[in-house]
């Protein structure tokens, strides 16, 4: 199934490596959160200079496996940009190494992320 156009670029995009397998041959779902959430960072400095840290990630179901080979792409937007959060949708689409090389939806979620200042506490976007 293909899930986005060709002129929709994923904030990031990597290749699953066999080191992040669990013993079923398929990618860890932490690995996967793990570029979740630096792809909706890559969004939210677009609309935030300041620091950000990530305060939540909201309802992450895994429809489908990722292999190893697969071609990851992390694609983001905008939802809501409040006083000091900003909250970013990443969706997750994987091609498939191996023909026919479908591309298949992995996850979604949306991640708040809030600026802080030095101390850690939180401060107006602008």
């Amino acid at each position: 199934m293909a899930v986005m156009t060709a002129d929709y670029q994923p904030a990031i995009r990597v290749v699953m490596m066999p080191a992040d397998t669990n013993p079923l041959g398929t990618i860890f779902g932490g690995i996967i959160l793990s570029y979740i959430d630096q792809a909706g960072t890559v969004e939210a400095r677009k609309h935030c200079e300041k620091k950000l840290v990530t305060v939540a990630m909201h309802e992450v179901k895994f429809i489908a496996p990722v292999f190893v080979g697969d071609l990851v792409s992390f694609y983001t937007e905008l939802v809501r940009k409040g006083t000091t959060s900003i909250t970013v949708r990443v969706t997750v689409d994987a091609k498939r190494l191996g023909p026919p090389h479908d591309t298949a939806r992995v996850t979604s979620a949306e991640v708040v992320y809030v600026a802080i200042d030095s101390p850690g506490c939180p401060v107006p976007i602008d």
